[in-house]
């Protein structure tokens, strides 16, 4: 690991190499050196996942220098309110071994990560950070690669859904059949809100695309002060990055709670996110954009217990899993925060944001 690190243009000797954190997808550690305070992030990238890193890389660098640049006319700290992509010593943005990928990032020093959104306050300043990310980059044009074909795209995970359904791999589909109503009974309703992607009615934007509150670092106040995880940053509708944050930050039970009577939307939470959302996004928002806001938490919350369920039929070939049942329970308690937001945003037909 040490070698691995000292691939990369840091400003030391790397002599310490150090698990961080418990990803589903990426393996991170922070990387000490011998003759220097600075330490860094080294992350192995999933290739089964991420097939074109280099691409991946790519993005990443062009959107950071994007945001620093924004940051630093702003008079703001651009080390530490951006990600600082590390090349490694052959000028790559990357190091390949063996058929494994490694990217390295100057880590953010005297900051907090949460795993939970545990105030309104906190859930407000969240709501801030995402609106800024999205304002600073709602003039980047630049090209992207679209390193993940599909993602966020409900019509494309409809195909695996049923594809996998058919085949039913790990023998599984029919202990679940009370689960896959539920996934059938909103696929129209889904598919109609896509369908407003496609026609351009939604706009595509760079966005961020997984925005749980676990991805961004916060300063000692709250606030938040940098956006992490930028391996997904995509074109896609802004929606998607305020669906998926109001999945993590208004959930008061775990994603994967074995209890799901302890999980639901809090709706303070969600008035809390919206309202620091607002304050930031409101100039580049169109009128389509402020109204399916909140279908966004819906459609996204959805998805992921499609996805969820969709990994358990499949033998739990995508999301790592500490137990057998693992992909089922969280089925079960994103099901139960669906229903939550269901019923507290959508009963009386009054979600709409004005």
């Amino acid at each position: 690991m040490i070698e691995i690190a000292g691939q990369f243009c840091l400003e030391g000797r790397p002599s310490e190499v150090k698990a961080l954190g418990d990803g589903f997808i990426n393996d991170t550690y922070t990387v000490l050196l011998a003759d220097s305070p600075v330490k860094y992030i080294l992350q192995r990238k999933n290739t089964v996942i991420f097939k074109d890193i280099p691409g991946m890389m790519s993005n990443i660098k062009a959107v950071t220098e994007h945001l620093k640049k924004k940051i630093a006319d702003a008079g703001g700290d651009s080390m530490r309110e951006a990600l600082t992509v590390v090349p490694a010593k052959d000028g790559r943005l990357y190091y390949e071994c063996d058929g494994e990928y490694w990217c390295a990032t100057v880590f953010i020093d005297d900051s907090v990560s949460y795993d939970k959104a545990d105030s309104e306050y906190l859930a407000e300043c969240g709501g801030r950070g995402i609106g800024r990310f999205q304002a600073m980059l709602a003039d980047f044009e630049g090209e992207l690669v679209d390193t993940l074909p599909g993602f966020h795209n409900i019509k494309y995970r409809f195909v695996q859904w049923d594809k996998t359904l058919a085949e039913d791999p790990a023998g599984r589909a029919a202990e679940v059949r009370d689960l896959i109503s539920e996934i059938e009974a909103r696929r129209s309703e889904m598919l109609d809100f896509f369908k407003l992607v496609e026609g351009g009615q939604i706009p595509l934007r760079v966005t961020h695309n997984d925005t749980k509150i676990a991805n961004m670092l916060f300063d000692r106040d709250g606030n938040v002060l940098c956006v992490l995880d930028l391996d997904t940053v995509l074109r896609a509708p802004c929606l998607y990055d305020f669906g998926d944050s109001i999945r993590s930050y208004t959930n008061t039970g775990a994603e994967d709670d074995p209890e799901p009577d302890r999980v639901s939307m809090s709706r303070k939470m969600y008035d809390a996110f919206l309202r620091g959302y607002l304050s930031e996004a409101e100039d580049f928002l169109t009128d389509i954009e402020r109204e399916y806001l909140p279908f966004s938490a819906r459609y996204i919350t959805y998805e992921q217990v499609l996805r969820f369920l969709m990994d358990y039929i499949d033998g739990d070939r995508y999301y790592k899993v500490k137990y057998p049942e693992h992909n089922l329970v969280r089925t079960r308690a994103q099901l139960r925060l669906l229903q939550s937001i269901e019923h507290q945003l959508f009963s009386h037909n009054s979600y709409y944001v004005k």
